[in-house]
């Protein structure tokens, strides 16, 4: 939820030392609290056992919230938690987080941020060159995989309890998706 009533753009510094759990996109800061749901958290889990099996020796590394991903390196305004971000560039890794572009980036959409998921994370991710971006709706049980084409998101593939998901950038992952949505 974005913090209210205050025009102030903020950055990352200022917000560094705020007690919690913060994402800041723009300026704005929004709480990361409360803690994601059970459900939530066992997509989150079945989707890294997932990418983690696929991915494993490819050299790419996989990362779930809270890891403090700052897209642009010359932007001080913008820094996020992604459920699941995957970077298969190392020189984008530090001690404490990434700088750039993550290839794939997957939010799994919870009733107090999904709007944020939807159109702020989405047009950030788009702008900031994310290769792939899931967006998991649990409560429709579908995973919409976009992917990134001349700066844009312009594929769109929706994948429901019984098809599996095929990556744009990684043609070789498929994911039966009642494995990731059964019983949520």
């Amino acid at each position: 939820m974005a913090a209210t009533g205050s025009k102030r753009r903020f950055t990352i510094m200022d917000i560094s030392g705020w007690d919690g759990r913060w994402e800041l996109i723009d300026g704005v800061p929004y709480n990361m609290t409360p803690a994601p749901s059970t459900a939530h958290q066992l997509i989150v889990g079945e989707l890294l056992f997932a990418l983690r099996s696929h991915l494993g020796n490819s050299g790419c590394s996989i990362f779930v919230a809270p890891f403090d991903v700052q897209l642009d390196n010359n932007d001080k305004y913008t820094v996020v938690q992604p459920d699941i971000s995957v970077f298969c560039n190392k020189q984008n890794l530090y001690p404490n987080g990434a700088i750039g572009a993550a290839d794939l980036i997957v939010e799994v959409l919870s009733p107090s941020t999904a709007l944020k998921d939807r159109r702020e994370k989405f047009t950030l991710y788009e702008r900031s060159d994310v290769k792939e971006y899931w967006i998991v709706d649990h409560l429709n049980h579908t995973i919409e995989v976009y992917g990134l084409s001349e700066e844009r998101y312009s594929r769109r593939q929706v994948f429901g309890m019984d098809d599996t998901l095929h990556s744009n950038i990684f043609p070789e992952l498929l994911i039966e998706m009642k494995n990731i949505l059964q019983g949520q």
